[in-house]
């Protein structure tokens, strides 16, 4: 069994080269670094720049807290875009190209190719988003010096389990439909709903879409960890649920 996990999980490794997804997601989340402390650095001098005659834009000094604020916006929202857009067909061109039908006549498991899947995926998007730290991290060391950042661990937690939460509702919609669309759609789908509910203030604490780039205020210390545990135990159970879901769907998924 474990053999079987080892082998698909290396062939996934190998394809996710091939693929470029391992290189798309690597050059999209370097970039999204290197913008985060430059676009907080340029901001003023930009706006200056565009100022009328006669007419002064008067702007604080930028601090590396609006680079961490432009790092949370810049992987809450397009960070998260990328993510689906280079996951959406892991599981549903599987299904909908035949191509794990000789694997599974072999004796592979189903349960063996969800697992795989996600793990590759999850380790995936943790490289990039580590590196997308790193390298914003040292950019705004550069700029501005490094210096204590409060409850720092839950605070660049949280998008990593965000986006595994997109992992999780891609592989359960592209499984339950067999199609890109399907996957896309259920993943905005829920991600809509998460948006609304988060416009009762009662319900950011419980809500995981605070996860996506509402932790800047973890950094800043105007709020404690506790006003975040409730969604993040939340995000890890639905990821946990759906990817068990994914399992049960493909079972009894006809190929």
């Amino acid at each position: 069994m474990m053999g079987q996990f080892l082998s698909f999980t290396k062939k996934e490794l190998r394809e996710s080269t091939a693929t470029f997804r391992l290189y798309i997601m690597l050059a999209a989340f370097i970039i999204f670094g290197l913008m985060s402390p430059l676009i907080a650095k340029l901001t003023p001098d930009i706006l200056n720049s565009l100022g009328s005659a006669g007419m002064t834009i008067s702007l604080p000094d930028p601090t590396a807290i609006d680079a961490w604020t432009q790092f949370f916006k810049n992987v809450g929202q397009l960070g998260m875009l990328v993510l689906v857009i280079v996951f959406c067909g892991a599981m549903s061109n599987e299904i909908s190209k035949g191509t794990l039908v000789n694997l599974l006549t072999k004796g592979l498991k189903r349960h063996t190719v969800v697992l795989s899947k996600f793990l590759v995926a999850s380790v995936l998007w943790a490289i990039s988003y580590l590196v997308c730290l790193g390298v914003c991290y040292a950019y705004t060391a550069y700029y501005w010096g490094t210096s204590p950042l409060d409850n720092a661990f839950l605070a660049f937690l949280a998008p990593w389990l965000f986006g595994e939460l997109m992992l999780a509702l891609l592989f359960f919609g592209g499984t339950l439909f067999g199609n890109n669309y399907g996957s896309l759609l259920s993943c905005l789908a829920v991600v809509a709903v998460l948006n609304i509910v988060a416009i009762a203030p009662k319900t950011a604490r419980y809500n995981p879409i605070m996860l996506a780039g509402g932790t800047l205020s973890l950094l800043t210390g105007t709020q404690e960890p506790a006003d975040f545990i409730p969604a993040v135990v939340i995000c890890a159970v639905l990821t946990v649920a759906l990817v068990a879901g994914t399992v049960v769907v493909f079972n009894r998924k006809k190929l």
